[in-house]
């Protein structure tokens, strides 16, 4: 029963303080209510006589029990207020109404399901097309109409570099920008039936986060990161990261299978140590789209410099080295 009384009256108390004015008319009906019978109650106890005494010791504990009881009707109204206060604002905040009361539903074409969170979204993507004045160089057989890879970017790494072509007998790779491969065509035309081919030194501001994330869990992190490359006319290629590949000798075989590519692809390559001589890491990449790109955003400026620890040049017609 002190359990009883001490949960109404914390009840009660708690209710008070939080809606007090609400309620006030609740209260101040029922505890005269709960007086009358408690009065009643004790009223019949004392005038029953010696044969009600039995009755009497039963009308005490009674009398406690209604008061407490009656007591907590007022706090039983209270809570059940609340609840339905804050049950209305969740159904008022919840997107649904929201979207009825403003009169706008989102049409099916705006709707776009997603299996897992991915770093960023993309734009709705286009089909890609052949422009008309692409500028492909010669020798770039079958890339004819197709334009040349001018930047490379990463969302999820940080890696945003310019691409340019290497320097004539290139001796060491640029600093501060990515490089395409040029044997006996040049392989960096996206969105040709071949395979596109960029390589940057793992350094910061270059392809340095490519080689950390491949020493986590072999590069499984990366799997399904966008890669975005822009041409020089406009466009913007999207492709996807589908495998990672640790390890690769730096011997005169190490491109075959890139170069043996008849379909799109993107090859990422850095290297796993610090010369020439070290093994090499590939990140293979498979196309999803293209889109549309700003002529400011699809030509980045060039910031290619002779890197500072680069080996110094034994030839005149050397590039990437020191003089």
């Amino acid at each position: 029963m002190h359990r009883l009384r001490s949960l109404g009256r914390t009840v009660r108390g708690a209710i008070r303080q939080l809606l007090a004015r609400p309620f006030r008319a609740v209260v101040s009906i029922f505890r005269p209510v709960g007086a009358a019978l408690a009065a009643l109650a004790g009223t019949v106890a004392r005038h029953a006589g010696p044969i009600a005494r039995p009755l009497r010791r039963l009308a005490r504990p009674l009398k406690r029990l209604l008061r407490d009881l009656v007591g907590l009707v007022p706090a039983l109204f209270a809570g059940a207020g609340v609840f339905l206060v804050v049950a209305g604002l969740f159904n008022y905040f919840s997107p649904a109404y929201l979207s009825s009361a403003t009169g706008s539903s989102p049409s099916p074409s705006n709707v776009v399901a997603s299996a897992s969170p991915e770093p960023y979204t993309l734009p709705p993507l286009v089909t890609a097309a052949p422009s008309p004045s692409g500028n492909a160089s010669p020798g770039a057989s079958g890339t004819t109409g197709l334009a040349i890879a001018t930047r490379v970017v990463i969302p999820a790494l940080n890696i945003d570099d310019a691409i340019v072509a290497s320097p004539p007998n290139e001796q060491f790779p640029l600093c501060n920008v990515a490089e395409y491969m040029t044997l006996d065509k040049v392989y960096a035309y996206p969105g040709a039936a071949q395979a596109t081919y960029l390589y940057a030194h793992a350094r910061v501001n270059m392809f340095w986060n490519l080689l950390v994330q491949s020493k986590v869990n072999n590069g499984a992190g990366m799997i399904g990161d966008w890669v975005e490359v822009y041409t020089d006319d406009d466009q913007n290629h999207i492709y996807v990261i589908s495998q990672v590949i640790r390890h690769v000798p730096p011997t005169t075989a190490f491109a075959d299978q890139a170069l043996a590519a008849t379909t799109d692809q993107l090859w990422l390559q850095t290297s796993e140590g610090h010369a020439n001589s070290s093994n090499k890491l590939q990140v293979v990449a498979m196309p999803i789209g293209v889109l549309a790109a700003t002529q400011a955003d699809a030509h980045p400026k060039d910031n290619a410099i002779v890197c500072p620890d680069a080996p110094f040049c034994t030839a005149p017609n050397q590039g990437g080295c020191r003089r």
